[in-house]
């Protein structure tokens, strides 16, 4: 099985596209329509313009296909009703599944064509939004069987001749509402496969903060994380601009003052609306940039032992903020935005680490891979794929410190016993 991101010419010119140089030429800035808000889907009147009537003007045939997964078809039948009493013809598959199977994908393609949609709109967490992206590609374009090894972000993909997208998050964490990335499952390998393309990206990101005070504490916990990660990989990385920078540090701000509230108390209106957006600020800014090692070492680490992605990236950034730190100070505005700065830069960056860990342990989120209840002898015996992966995964050429395959294995064994980086 070959994928994109095994073409040597496309991660040649990958990281090559980062450079200041080549910024400073042309640098994009992408992000959705955001609707956002406690009245996003209006009974009655509304002030201007209401979510249907946003939508409604682009539909013609205003026939709306709804993604959704087992559970977030609750919220996914709130939304088809909306739109149903608005005028829309609407369906809802709700069968989409954790980790998006390619298979998976391709029969919701299969469904979707047979009803013909001018909008597809997507009710759910990552895994949601993931497959109604890859579902949308095979919709508008059949052809394009192989969606490991024909997508790719060099050649847009030349959506919305059939649909445009609507995004509808209901977990705080992915950002894929505001990202123009995929990330499919192939289960014949036990791979993540990242489809990434500027097409992908939703036209319009509808934010409802009702639909996230369902989450358990674990699954919050998990999804922060993913924006804290999302966030430190989009600043330090390379492809970073002050945009992004700027839209980072905000949701790392947000993430500290108000996830240990939504954790503690699912029914913090306030927290819960603060965290969907600073999901949605931390979507923008690694969408638009790329995201490294916490998300190359985590797809792998996720994908082998079969843990939540958000754990599997979050628990990761002590250990990526200290191997970056011998090339990178964009630690400083960090601590700068926390108010955690030292009196010098490595007490500032002591004073960092710190505070994410006492963060993690206010959220019951173990330090070390081995507090995951990985084996071992299991975790010997996959080291060799771990490394594999990792090395393969496009976000390992965003990083702002190259890596070598012997730094990957070393860098994972430390992280499993819970050691400091020290090379």
């Amino acid at each position: 099985m070959s994928y994109w991101f095994q073409d040597p010419g496309i991660k040649a010119l990958l990281p090559l596209a980062t450079a200041n140089s080549i910024k400073g030429l042309r640098t994009t800035f992408s992000i959705p329509a955001l609707i956002m808000g406690f009245n996003v889907f209006p009974e009655g009147i509304s002030i201007g313009p209401s979510t249907a009537d946003v939508i409604g003007a682009r539909c013609p045939k205003k026939r709306a296909f709804v993604v959704a997964d087992e559970f977030s078809n609750q919220f996914a039948k709130k939304v088809a009703e909306y739109f149903t009493a608005n005028g829309f013809t609407t369906e809802i598959w709700p069968k989409a599944l954790p980790e998006v199977p390619i298979e998976n994908v391709k029969e919701c393609a299969s469904v979707m064509t047979a009803f013909e949609p001018d909008v597809i709109i997507a009710v759910g967490g990552g895994s949601v939004m993931d497959s109604a992206k890859g579902a949308w590609i095979l919709y508008e374009h059949p052809e394009l069987d192989d969606l490991g090894a024909l997508v790719n972000p060099l050649v847009m993909l030349g959506l919305r001749k059939k649909a445009f997208l609507v995004a509808v998050p209901t977990t705080s964490g992915t950002g894929s509402e505001c990202t123009a990335v995929s990330v499919l499952h192939d289960t014949a390998t036990h791979r993540k496969v990242p489809i990434a393309n500027a097409d992908l990206m939703p036209d319009i990101a509808i934010l409802v903060p009702e639909f996230t005070i369902s989450m358990p504490p674990k699954l919050t916990a998990g999804t922060g994380l993913d924006v804290l990660a999302h966030a430190v990989d989009g600043i330090t990385t390379p492809a970073a601009n002050e945009l992004t920078d700027a839209m980072g540090l905000t949701a790392i701000k947000m993430a500290f003052k108000y996830l240990p509230r939504a954790y503690k108390n699912g029914k913090d209106h306030e927290a819960r609306y603060r965290m969907i957006i600073a999901a949605s600020a931390a979507g923008i800014c690694f969408g638009n940039n790329a995201a490294a090692l916490t998300h190359s070492l985590g797809h792998s680490i996720g994908s082998l032992f079969n843990i939540h992605h958000g754990l599997s990236v979050g628990m990761l950034i002590p250990y990526c903020f200290q191997y970056y730190k011998p090339v990178s100070d964009k630690y400083l505005d960090i601590c700068h935005a926390l108010r955690i700065e030292g009196a010098t830069p490595d007490e500032s960056f002591d004073n960092l680490i710190k505070a994410f860990r006492d963060l993690f342990r206010s959220l019951d989120v173990p330090l070390s891979l081995k507090e995951l209840g990985i084996k071992a002898d299991e975790f010997d015996s996959k080291m060799e794929t771990l490394v594999l992966y990792t090395m393969e995964d496009i976000d390992t050429f965003f990083s702002p410190r190259p890596i070598t395959a012997a730094q990957c294995e070393k860098m994972l064994r430390y992280a499993y016993d819970g050691k400091d980086i020290d090379f």
